[in-house]
């Protein structure tokens, strides 16, 4: 794995917390934080394309947030709905190709369509790489990842079972594995988000509230990362002994 460190991630993975609270904190009702984080999702997108950055996935409902009042629940679909019609046409026009990661067959027929339709609007696309983890738990997709390697190799048994060969199945293997990990509002958990694939990421939590989060604190988390020395389980020596060797 290489040690050297880009001033840019290649991929950036964020928790988007505090949508709640921020309407709370307000007097709204918490749905309306919820509206207003996807302002912040936009201004994001928009920075990363800006930066550089080629993928970008965000952890918008996890498995666990079934567990929240039916009602919020409700909003919640509503604006997942309405958001995948109404900002895909602009993300086909600044070339970025969507994807939603999760098990989506949990949400409604008409949700479903809308997802179908959206990547398949922008699957050509080649700039940015936008992913959107709903009904997503990184415990899920290491489980899934197993039985469709079983699936796949029915006569091999699972003693046989590498690291190799099961990253082709889980989530985003297509993907250079997120280099950051945000995660707004304050809280310093990764809730089951990607477990796997944030085993070697940098990791940056920030106080601000997901719809207060905007391209200026990207900016921050990414100044952040470039400060880092990552290094791949080697020591500093080592990595040092290899840019002197370069």
């Amino acid at each position: 794995m290489n040690s050297s460190v880009s001033a840019i991630p290649r991929h950036i993975a964020i928790i988007m917390d505090g949508n709640g609270r921020w309407a709370k904190s307000r007097g709204l009702p918490r749905f309306i934080g919820h509206e207003r984080g996807l302002a912040a999702v936009r201004k994001v997108v928009a920075r990363c394309r800006e930066r550089g950055v080629e993928a970008l996935t965000l952890f918008a409902f996890s498995t666990e947030n079934w567990r929240r009042p039916p009602e919020e629940v409700s909003k919640l679909m509503d604006i997942f709905g309405w958001a995948l019609v109404r900002e895909v046409e602009k993300l086909h026009e600044n070339n970025v190709c969507l994807r939603v990661i999760g098990e989506c067959s949990r949400f409604s027929i008409e949700i479903q369509q809308k997802i179908s339709d959206a990547q398949a609007k922008t699957a050509s696309n080649n700039g940015l790489t936008l992913t959107i983890a709903a009904n997503y738990g990184g415990r899920w997709d290491m489980v899934r990842a197993v039985q469709n390697w079983s699936l796949r190799y029915p006569d091999k048994p699972i003693s046989a079972l590498t690291e190799t060969e099961l990253a082709p199945f889980l989530a985003l293997a297509d993907l250079p594995e997120p280099d950051l990990l945000i995660r707004t509002g304050g809280e310093k958990r990764i809730s089951n988000f990607l477990l796997w694939q944030l085993a070697y990421a940098e990791f940056y939590f920030t106080d601000a509230l997901w719809p207060s989060f905007d391209g200026t604190h990207l900016d921050e988390a990414i100044a952040d990362f470039a400060k880092r020395q990552r290094r791949f389980g080697m020591t500093g020596d080592q990595i040092l002994g290899d840019k002197g060797n370069a």
